[in-house]
């Protein structure tokens, strides 16, 4: 029954655990890139290094900057493939409880979700090992070339990336699928067939505490790096920004909420369709909360590494040594890469998961352009509640620091930063948007409606 249970979800919920398949293949290929850079930089490699080789690498904190990148991209790895395979088996609450309902054991539920799990996730492990060594490769070559290797320290591949990135990504996987089943297969049949219908209700005893725990965290940390010298300020900005953003995503409805609200009573004046928009948002905070708190990432993690950048070089004419920032960037290209991912993942999802609903407009009526427009509006709401969030962690992140090294909280950032943040994370929330709404139109509605 397990194995027949995990077949009728894979098949029913192709995009969800595609997108599950999508998050782990990335979430893999960056791991095993960085475990590979952490076996390159090492000045204990076999065959050894001359000592002025070891001594460029010990300079520029090669050996560092690739622990904390490694460390980055596990932390990154197991939010987006949780936050991606928490909302897939989110959607199968319906089905789950309907088989609770006719004698299924809370365990056999249980199993068929981790079944699924497995099957999303063991062959995106082994391709992203496979990736991540060419990824490697390129990143190594940039690293030669900005000068913070020695030529002489050639890229070693290592298989010691292949168990890390199963452990990441099948162990990650697998643990989210089992904890994101197992409080609703131990509910009896008819709650779990009533809260499948209605969607649960609060953020439980203890997500709520450890969310308010983390702002706060992040808010006494900040203020700690006022205090101190402008160095140690900015290698603990991270810190306050990853908890910033824990905050976030552990509180969900409860700051979202409000700034969607803000965000679409603005929107709802731009006609029906805007309206219909605002009310959609408004009346499930927690589904599209899902999908803002990555964007949030993205946009916070943005900004302030940038910004950091940015300010610097407005006010003494550098932005440090190149090689340093171009490392920086690579990786908050990664760190961003992995949140629009997950974003991506769950808009998508949540535009298929209401396929019906979509069918129902246009069987009582609605013009194809009015559920498309309706669809972009939502998409408008997400991106400038992200947008809203975003931007106050990054400046309660970078305030501090600012303060400290310049005399000055607020960051500068030419007009092309914050217009290219707003710009990608609109069109990556119309795309994501977008596509499942066209892809449930092009079938018949009423056929869309009877099969679901």
């Amino acid at each position: 029954m397990t194995t027949g249970l995990a077949q009728a979800a894979l098949r029913a919920h192709r995009p969800a655990f595609a997108g599950t398949a999508v998050a782990a293949l990335f979430a893999a290929t960056v791991v095993s890139a960085s475990t590979m850079m952490l076996g390159t930089t090492s000045t204990d490699r076999p065959g050894g290094l001359s000592a002025a080789a070891r001594r460029q690498i010990t300079e520029n904190g090669v050996g560092d900057m690739a622990v904390v990148l490694l460390i980055g991209s596990v932390y990154m790895s197991i939010f987006v493939v949780a936050s991606t395979m928490g909302t897939a088996v989110a959607q199968q609450h319906r089905e789950l409880a309907m088989v609770r309902s006719i004698g299924a054991r809370p365990r056999q539920i249980r199993r068929a979700v981790a079944v699924q799990a497995l099957a999303a996730s063991v062959p995106a492990a082994l391709a992203g090992f496979v990736l991540g060594g060419f990824g490697a490769r390129w990143w190594h070559a940039g690293m030669v070339e900005h000068g913070l290797l020695p030529a002489e320290a050639g890229f070693r591949f290592s298989w010691l990336a292949l168990p890390v990135c199963l452990g990441v990504a099948v162990v990650t996987t697998t643990l989210a699928a089992f904890l994101s089943a197992l409080r609703f297969s131990l509910l009896r049949p008819a709650r779990a067939l009533s809260e499948a219908a209605t969607g649960r209700r609060g953020l439980g005893v203890l997500r709520a505490p450890l969310g308010v725990l983390a702002v706060a965290g992040a808010c006494a940390v900040a203020v700690l790096l006022s205090r101190q010298p402008a160095d140690e300020a900015g290698e603990g900005a991270f810190l306050v920004l990853i908890l910033f953003c824990v905050g976030a995503g552990l509180l969900g409805p409860r700051i979202i909420g409000p700034a969607a609200w803000l965000v679409s009573a603005l929107v709802g004046r731009f006609g029906p369709s805007a309206r219909l928009a605002m009310l959609n948002v408004r009346s499930q905070p927690r589904r599209f909360s899902a999908a803002v708190v990555p964007l949030v990432l993205v946009v916070g993690f943005g900004l302030t590494k940038i910004g950091m950048r940015t300010t610097a070089q407005h006010r003494t004419g550098t932005a440090g040594s190149t090689g340093e920032v171009w490392l920086d960037y690579v990786g908050t290209g990664l760190y961003a890469g992995f949140a629009a991912i997950a974003a991506a993942n769950t808009l998508a999802m949540i535009s298929f998961e209401r396929r019906r609903d979509v069918a129902l407009l246009r069987v009582v009526g609605s013009q194809r352009a009015q559920v498309r427009a309706m669809a972009a509006w939502e998409a408008v709401v997400v991106a400038g509640t992200a947008l809203l969030l975003g931007s106050a962690i990054a400046l309660g992140t970078l305030a501090p620091i600012l303060s400290t090294a310049f005399g000055s909280a607020l960051p500068y950032l030419p007009w092309p930063v914050p217009t290219g943040v707003a710009t990608g994370t609109l069109l990556l929330t119309l795309l994501a948007t977008g596509l499942p709404v066209r892809a449930v139109m092009r079938r018949r509605a009423i056929s869309v409606v009877g099969a679901t």
